[in-house]
């Protein structure tokens, strides 16, 4: 089943992708719900993420989502509203890695299902960013191969759910996909 307004953006670190993303939300005209899924581990990462936030218009609704991801998109979805993800990419290592060096919980699999199904009945606009880095050699060591695939499946899994399919590539959008004729 393929969504009627859900726009999927890929790209590598630096790509343009969450601008890109960003545009696509301003440009709809409608009320934005920024979902982050970031977790602020350390100064460095605060300054990224500051850096998101200094360029988002200040009267977006901002909802931190680092694991519920599925029950964020059920709360804000709404016909005429606009919800723009960034990223899943720190949502699978939030799963996979927690960040207090628990052990991964082991509902991943439910939590995916979950996020598609949500996406797969919503009613408003959606905009999910993502990293594509399945384009390297296979990574050493067996958790960070882990995280690959599993990123590589969800984000097909995601693109197969998607009406528009765009990949970041210094700073030009790619067209992969698109409903329109």
């Amino acid at each position: 089943m393929i969504s009627p307004d859900l726009t999927f953006v890929l790209g590598g670190a630096r790509s343009g992708k969450s601008a890109h993303a960003e545009q696509l939300a301003s440009d709809s005209a409608l009320p934005v719900t920024y979902i982050a899924t970031a977790r602020i581990a350390d100064a460095e990462f605060a300054e990224r993420v500051a850096h998101h936030r200094e360029r988002r218009p200040a009267h977006w609704r901002l909802l931190e989502a680092p694991l519920d991801l599925a029950g964020a998109v059920t709360a804000t979805d709404a016909p005429g509203q606009c919800i723009l993800i960034d990223c899943l990419t720190l949502w699978l290592a939030n799963l996979l890695c927690p960040p207090d060096g628990t052990p991964a919980p082991d509902d991943s699999a439910q939590r995916f299902t979950a996020f598609e199904h949500a996406l797969a009945h919503a009613v408003g606009k959606i905009i999910i960013v993502s990293n594509e880095i399945g384009l390297g050699v296979v990574p050493l060591g067996a958790a960070t191969r882990l995280y690959v695939d599993e990123l590589g499946r969800l984000n097909q899994r995601i693109a197969a759910l998607s009406s528009e399919v765009t990949m970041m590539v210094a700073g030009l959008p790619l067209t992969l996909k698109t409903a329109r004729p």
